[in-house]
């Protein structure tokens, strides 16, 4: 299956839709399976315009003050045999992943961990699991208005391929953000990159 990962569409007042940002952001969403939202949506607006594109998923952010079906505190899925837990707010991601479950996803054994919140891209493999923050597809390092960065998540049975996505550059604002990936085969992490440079297996996660 293949997955978007988006979060913190903080949209300002003159902005209705992320297409008004360009065609970037549709173009991703076009072509994935299912969509999950890290939080942060900031209007159920930006749910319905994602939905267009695939089912979507969102984990409750701090400025979700509304209720939507589509939303929860945290999401959980089973997918091609990955377990996938997502909240928004994992307070401090660099913390021991055994302390990130115990907090926000006690009794689970996740695969994969999405969150939000930081608006700052985060893709590794630490401790058995994978963690995923997209960062943020207009305010990327809480930078003002401009295209940032979104994730994908191609899950097989045994294979799983995660990847940080630039959607390119806003005219006078530069994009901030790292593009990376990594590739597990039978869980094993077999490849990563970072701004385009091979990672060596060993240093992934240290």
């Amino acid at each position: 299956m293949r997955i978007g990962l988006i979060s913190d569409t903080h949209l300002p007042s003159l902005i209705h839709s992320l297409d008004e940002l360009g065609p970037e952001v549709g173009e991703f969403l076009a072509g994935v399976e299912l969509i999950l939202h890290g939080g942060d949506v900031s209007r159920p607006s930006v749910l319905d315009w994602m939905e267009q594109f695939a089912p979507i998923r969102a984990a409750r952010g701090n400025h979700d003050v509304f209720e939507d079906p589509r939303m929860e505190d945290r999401q959980v899925l089973e997918i091609e045999g990955w377990q996938i837990a997502m909240a928004h707010d994992l307070r401090r991601e660099d913390r021991p992943m055994s302390e990130i479950i115990a907090r926000d996803f006690a009794g689970l054994t996740p695969d994969i961990v999405i969150a939000g919140d930081t608006h700052v891209e985060r893709l590794e493999y630490r401790d058995g699991v994978v963690l995923i923050n997209s960062g943020s597809p207009n305010l990327l390092h809480h930078k003002e208005t401009r295209l940032g960065t979104v994730a994908l998540l191609d899950l097989e049975r045994d294979r799983l391929h995660a990847e940080i996505l630039m959607l390119g550059h806003t005219d006078g604002s530069p994009n901030p953000g790292t593009p990376r990936h990594i590739e597990l085969i039978e869980r094993r992490l077999v490849s990563a990159s970072h701004n385009g440079e091979a990672v060596a297996v060993a240093r992934v996660g240290d």
